[in-house]
């Protein structure tokens, strides 16, 4: 199927066209199948990393680095979907997602904490194209689709979030090296997964007119509309406390005397949570808006963080990662959405890129953060399970001012879009 450009325009009608169609089923099995090794790694991540790492303090750097390899990737992988397509992207970020699980098995097999810091890496370039799964749904869509197509690939997760945790029970200790099954199977899903995007089929952006290219932005530039910086706040708000409670949560359940099945089923509700507002977050949208379900999302993770404080019994991990769950869901996708709304063609990719690189440098502080907090802030794991919440407040305040800034600003000549 050919990637050539095409005339695709978007039905102004809203009714999703066959090619669209295709495309967004694609992505969501995409989401679900190769998303499985995302819960699958971050349920692991941690305690594998404590078992190789030379300090406790250290244990959830290698989440961080699979963040950090989001973040690098982020700009290179939009300019080469720019130039190669959405299918070629999709693919490479597979391999590499192929690559990092193999050298992480190789450091969990040598005792290497250095190796598995290197496949974590490259892991991240995975973590990174799967990010633009969302916008690979909204390419061929209208607008009054968009929200919808962008939800329903996110939905996608739901698979994902039963598939991961259950691999993980059936492989972590499926072999004399604990964990090494996991990432073995790992593996396998990026391989037997990655031919799903020989179906899909999203024509490569057209090479920007000398006008187009005059009318494209700097990043500082975009930075400085308002409705993009905000959106990209409130995006990287959301995914980035997302992952510090996410990474610590096994850490945090271990610690407290629990068994890593119990682990395994708390991340499991919770990317279950991430993902089952999906399926009606996108009407939210339309009916009430982004802005304020990005609102709504934030005040949820508030209170995810106010439950987890009140202590460290099962019931309450279950329901301070359901909420963050959701909390995510809304603000991430009502994030998304306005952005999309926010970027003229000519910007789209450059913007998209510049987004993910702030979410995910964003995420890599948090995941780095999250492991000092859990494991060096002092006291027990109960004591370290609370400076975790609580590092949550500065960043709910940037986000919500953010947002009632963008809404209280003066509307009158605003920044050409």
């Amino acid at each position: 199927m050919s990637e050539t450009v095409q005339d695709n325009a978007p039905r102004e009608s809203g009714l999703p066209d066959a090619k669209t169609l295709r495309n967004v089923a694609v992505l969501v099995f995409a989401q679900a199948v190769l998303g499985a090794q995302m819960p699958m790694i971050f349920t692991l991540g941690g305690l594998a990393g404590l078992s190789l790492a030379p300090n406790a303090c250290l244990a959830t750097l290698p989440i961080s680095l699979i963040v950090l390899g989001s973040t690098l990737s982020a700009a290179p992988l939009s300019a080469f979907m720019t130039r190669f397509g959405r299918r070629a992207g999709f693919m490479l970020g597979a391999g590499a997602g192929a690559l990092g699980a193999t050298i992480a098995a190789w450091g969990l097999y040598s005792q290497s904490f250095a190796l598995f810091l290197l496949g974590s890496l490259l892991t991240g370039t995975y973590m990174s194209a799967q990010g633009f799964y969302r916008f690979a749904a909204a390419d061929t869509a209208s607008e009054a689709f968009r929200p919808k197509a962008i939800s329903f690939v996110l939905a996608g997760g739901l698979a994902a979030a039963i598939i991961g945790p259950q691999l993980v029970k059936q492989t972590s200790q499926a072999l004399v090296i604990p964990f090494l099954g996991t990432y073995l199977t790992v593996i396998a899903l990026n391989i037997i997964g990655s031919l799903v995007f020989l179906l899909l089929d999203i024509p490569k952006p057209p090479r920007p007119s000398a006008q187009d290219a005059a009318a494209a932005r700097s990043r500082l530039e975009l930075l400085k509309d308002p409705p993009i910086l905000v959106a990209i706040i409130c995006a990287m708000v959301s995914y980035a406390l997302m992952n510090l409670v996410m990474t610590s949560t096994p850490l945090a359940v271990v610690g407290c005397g629990y068994e890593q099945g119990d682990a395994a089923d708390i991340v499991s509700a919770h990317v279950l949570a991430m993902y089952i507002p999906s399926f009606f977050t996108g009407f939210l949208i339309s009916r009430f808006g982004a802005r304020l379900i990005v609102a709504t999302g934030l005040a949820i993770l508030a209170a995810a963080g106010m439950v987890a404080l009140t202590g460290v019994d099962l019931t309450t991990f279950f329901a301070t990662l359901i909420l963050l769950g959701i909390g995510w869901n809304f603000g991430f996708i009502g994030a998304t959405t306005m952005l999309a709304a926010a970027a003229p063609p000519e910007d789209r990719l450059r913007v998209q890129g510049l987004n993910d690189m702030i979410v995910f440098a964003g995420v890599t502080f948090a995941s780095l953060a999250s492991g000092g907090l859990m494991n060096c802030s002092g006291g027990d794991a109960e004591a370290g399970w609370q400076a975790v919440n609580l590092a949550m407040i500065p960043f709910l305040a940037l986000a919500g001012g953010a947002l009632i800034w963008l809404t209280l600003r003066p509307t009158h000549a605003p920044l050409r879009r």
